[in-house]
């Protein structure tokens, strides 16, 4: 029972006792996202005040439970010899979805023990509830993973974007330090001007020589150019994951077909990877047939080499 609980609050299991408990935490986590703005305007905060106090209280109440289980439920993870309980447990407490759970309640513990504190920047941290998503959604996971694979060319951007920044920074010093000593007085706050230039195309202060125009359209026309580079990084990143993927489903459909005959077992097998990898039906239907095509042009292939021999 415990292992089977934590299956499906993992998200693991694949089945529909996971998808329930995956869209009821996802409801509830967005519900919260959006009581937590929705609470920072005075005027809604005024009126509905007691409404918002109320439901926070249920949903620390909740996302406690949650925590509880989860601590629980992962002491199925390692066997005896393995490590046992605690070690599953640790494992997850100490994990970054661990620590999210944690610090997502944490905040309103402390405020009830020390209710004369001011920790308003306590009850932000009640935001990080919508990184719990991240577990069930593989955005996030995709995104990590399209870095690390990455990791070589975005550290040569990165390396690029920083000698522009101090190069900009630079030239922006000479130009305009003289003229405006308050905004441009050091190379430090011209940095500043140059990373506002090169991610958004335009500083947060006004040039005034032609000089510090000229250096003004270069440092932003190359923030364009950056951005460019940094895209088809992420782009080209995400589209070999997803190639990952169908190449490691393509592979367990053609170890399913080896004996020409896919067993119920394997079906369900295959179909837990197609959700986990988040791959659509007809993404899986075209990979099976084409699956189908090589195992049977192999199968004539044989057929043909056979009879060829005899």
């Amino acid at each position: 029972m415990k292992r089977r609980v934590m299956e499906v609050m993992d998200g693991s299991s694949h089945d529909r006792a996971g998808s329930i408990v995956e869209w009821i935490i996802t409801f509830v986590v967005l519900t919260n996202c959006t009581a937590v703005i929705l609470d920072s305007v005075p005027e809604i905060h005024a009126e509905y005040k007691d409404f918002f106090h109320e439901f926070e209280f249920w949903s620390v109440m909740f996302f406690s439970a949650e925590y509880l289980i989860r601590v629980w439920s992962y002491g199925a993870r390692y066997a005896a010899d393995q490590g046992g309980a605690w070690r599953g447990r640790r494992e997850y407490m100490f994990s970054f979805f661990g620590l999210i759970d944690f610090f997502a309640t944490a905040p309103y513990f402390v405020h009830s023990f020390f209710p004369f504190l001011d920790l308003r920047v306590l009850r932000v941290l009640r935001l990080l509830r919508i990184l719990k998503l991240s577990k069930y959604n593989t955005a996030l996971q995709d995104l990590a993973h399209a870095v690390m694979s990455e990791r070589k060319a975005f550290a040569s951007a990165l390396f690029l974007i920083l000698i522009a920044t101090i190069v900009s920074a630079s030239l922006m010093y000479f130009a305009e330090g003289h003229n405006q000593p308050e905004h441009f007085g050091s190379i430090p706050a011209c940095i500043y001007w140059s990373i506002i230039t090169i991610t958004s195309g335009y500083g947060n202060v006004e040039d005034l020589t032609a000089a510090g125009d000229i250096i003004a359209l270069l440092t932003g026309f190359l923030g364009v150019c950056m951005s460019a580079i940094m895209t088809g990084i992420v782009a080209s990143a995400f589209s070999n994951q997803l190639g990952r993927k169908k190449a490691a489903f393509g592979q367990q459909l053609r170890e399913a077909l080896a004996d020409g005959v896919i067993s119920e077992a394997e079906t369900d097998t295959l179909d837990r990877l197609r959700r986990q990898y988040r791959l659509s039906e007809a993404q899986a239907r075209e990979m099976m047939e084409e699956a189908r095509k090589e195992f049977e042009e192999k199968y004539q292939r044989k057929v043909r080499d056979v009879a060829a021999g005899e």
